[in-house]
């Protein structure tokens, strides 16, 4: 039985409007799980807790919510409260309070923390883009790009460090053109 036009605009439309609600649904189980993490971690006295861990997963939580100052507060906490916590945590807290610091477009700070992270974990990838960027944002583009590399060393799958490596490679075509251009060669 043929459909008519109609009939194909309804069940395209139906498909359609089906599809958007399931993304809309997703996303408001997504957040509304992230504000019941951030609760019940407010609710426990994570906040006052002397354990690392806690303060760290709360960090985490209010930077899923983007309350990046109140995640620096947190975090920053959370390194003073580290004790028999092994390196690695160590190193994901410095590199969670350097993006959280970034966030807030504070990438002096960040870089110092990102740096840190690094210290402590020396085969920590993300950390290592993480300070590319924000050394780009600085406008050090041949630091950045020499951290990206190392990151191609230790991962040479790593998307972010390509993507970021053509990036930078084509910015410096297009500002070598300019120059040529300008100087009128």
């Amino acid at each position: 039985m043929p459909t008519s036009l109609p009939q194909t605009y309804l069940i395209i439309l139906s498909s359609l409007l089906f599809i958007l609600a399931i993304l809309v649904g997703r996303q408001v189980f997504k957040v509304r799980g992230n504000e019941i993490k951030l609760l019940k971690l407010e609710k426990s006295g994570a906040i006052d807790s002397s354990n690392s861990e806690k303060l760290y997963e709360l960090g985490s939580a209010q930077l899923n919510k983007r309350l990046y100052p109140q995640a620096s507060l947190t975090l920053k906490k959370a390194l003073k409260k580290i004790n028999d916590e092994p390196d690695d945590a160590r190193a994901i807290i410095e590199n969670a309070l350097g993006f959280s610091l970034a966030a807030q477009d504070n990438f002096t700070e960040a870089i110092k923390h990102y740096q840190n992270a690094i210290n402590v974990k020396n085969d920590y990838p993300v950390a290592m883009n993480n300070l590319a960027y924000a050394k780009q944002k600085l406008l050090k583009e041949t630091d950045a790009y020499e951290i990206y590399q190392k990151v191609l060393m230790l991962d040479p799958k790593n998307k972010t460090a390509k993507k970021q490596i053509e990036k930078i490679n084509k910015m410096r075509k297009n500002n070598s053109e300019n120059i040529i251009y300008k100087k009128g060669f």
